[in-house]
């Protein structure tokens, strides 16, 4: 199951997986992203429009993945939002709802439904993979929402390790720092700086993320990766903060 699978770095991996001969439940916002998505891919595939921030469109997707496939064997929680630059004090609680919504509470529904299938399918256990990005690690300028939800993914990668170990499930995380995608594209234009001045900062092919997701998933449950950053080489992430 990949959320966020409409487009960047979910398409990329779901075209990595489907190479691999994964069978994909493919999640996100707009039936007609994921069906795009599913053109590109061979193999039998669900598309499954919801809103991952509701509790109910979650629990309606995973019983659409019992029916279609019998378990689930890999989470990729990919979905993501941010805001512009805002100074903190200016940032409306609508935006921060609608941003904690999805990064974070989307993740934990889709874990928490995970987990449940995970442990009674047979053989149990399994594998999920959360998109923290390098936000996970240190803030941007004028971030607080995004780098507050990113930092709280690190906390639920380290405690499904934990809590899944006794179930055979694990987590791992993937912290990517400017790939190019949709999201990346203002990054060409220049980006605010922590000494306050715009620059532009180099990205990567999306297609090494999904390289990178790919082989993570690909591991038997006895192997795990809790960590990996991948990154732009010259992107200037060591010296922010």
């Amino acid at each position: 199951m990949i959320t966020g699978a409409g487009s960047g770095v979910g398409r990329a991996v779901a075209q990595a997986l489907a190479a691999q001969s994964w069978q994909l439940a493919l999640v996100g916002r707009k039936q007609e992203a994921l069906e795009e998505t599913a053109k590109s891919l061979k193999g039998d595939h669900l598309i499954a429009p919801a809103d991952i921030g509701d509790p109910a469109a979650v629990k309606t997707v995973f019983a659409k993945i019992k029916d279609k496939f019998g378990r689930l064997d890999m989470l990729f929680n990919n979905a993501g939002m941010g805001t512009p630059a805002i100074p903190i004090e200016e940032l409306s609680f609508e935006q921060w709802q609608a941003i904690v919504g999805v990064n974070l509470t989307g993740a934990f529904l889709c874990t928490q439904e995970a987990v449940r299938m995970m442990k009674a399918q047979e053989p149990r256990g399994g594998r999920i993979i959360n998109n923290g990005s390098i936000s996970a690690d240190r803030p941007r300028p004028h971030s607080a929402p995004y780098t507050a939800t990113k930092h709280a993914i690190t906390g639920l990668t380290k405690s499904t390790i934990l809590d899944g170990r006794p179930f055979d499930i694990t987590a791992g995380q993937i912290d990517i720092g400017n790939a190019a995608t949709e999201m990346t594209q203002r990054m060409t234009q220049g980006v605010l700086q922590p000494d306050g001045k715009l620059a532009v900062e180099p990205r990567m092919d999306v297609n090494h993320v999904a390289q990178a997701v790919a082989y993570m998933a690909g591991l038997p449950l006895e192997s795990n990766v809790p960590f990996m950053t991948v990154m732009a080489t010259k992107m200037p992430l060591f010296g922010r903060g």
